[in-house]
């Protein structure tokens, strides 16, 4: 056993501790992991242990709370973040597991709230919206359920319409090659962009 003869804030955190066992500089720790320890407390090697490892977990869960304050992060952008970090697999999983917990992460909100947001302000197909959320590391499952309410037509159409104004006025197969061409970049599926490229034809020629 070994015995805490010092706690000392750390200077640049003061919410961090300093501990001396037996008068010698042991390890540093944060104040909620152990708000029971004092000096006089006494400590064998397996509990210091498990505090190192509660203590590297706090700090990377507070990694992932700074990570998560700019936006909604997906489990796999906040483990490829925490990696990049070189957090070990074996911190990282508690973290996730706690963040899950209290419902600060979940994919399955995440892509849905992507699709929706992309649906409000950058209609994209399908194809690219599957493409984005599976390089945010969500599942094919996932992916699948969250993307069965579209209704992709619409979404060609909504975003063909704030594009006309800028090739009205071209003969119908150049304005046929770059309508394709603007729907297929946003992953819109070559027989769809067909329909709503003709469809928007003949509106226009009906203007006309």
């Amino acid at each position: 056993m070994l015995t805490v003869t010092k706690l000392e804030p750390q200077k640049k955190n003061p919410q961090r501790l300093n501990v001396y066992l037996n008068g010698e500089f042991a390890f540093g720790i944060s104040r909620v992991i152990a708000p029971w320890l004092k000096e006089g407390s006494e400590l064998n090697q397996q509990k210091i242990t498990s505090l190192i490892t509660e203590d590297e977990i706090e700090k990377a869960y507070q990694r992932a709370l700074n990570f998560l304050s700019y936006r909604n992060r997906s489990e796999q952008e906040i483990r490829l973040n925490l990696q990049k970090h070189q957090i070990p697999e074996m911190i990282i999983q508690p973290v996730l597991d706690r963040l899950r917990e209290v419902s600060l992460v979940n994919d399955i909100e995440f892509a849905q709230n992507w699709i929706e947001n992309r649906r409000e302000f950058h209609p994209r197909g399908k194809r690219a919206l599957r493409s984005e959320l599976y390089r945010k590391g969500i599942s094919d499952q996932i992916i699948e359920e969250a993307l069965q309410d579209i209704n992709e037509e619409e979404l060609a159409l909504k975003l063909a319409r704030k594009k006309i104004g800028k090739l009205k006025n071209l003969d119908k197969s150049t304005f046929q090659e770059k309508m394709y061409g603007f729907l297929s970049r946003r992953g819109f599926h070559y027989s769809l962009s067909k329909e709503v490229v003709n469809h928007l034809w003949n509106e226009l020629e009906k203007e006309s």
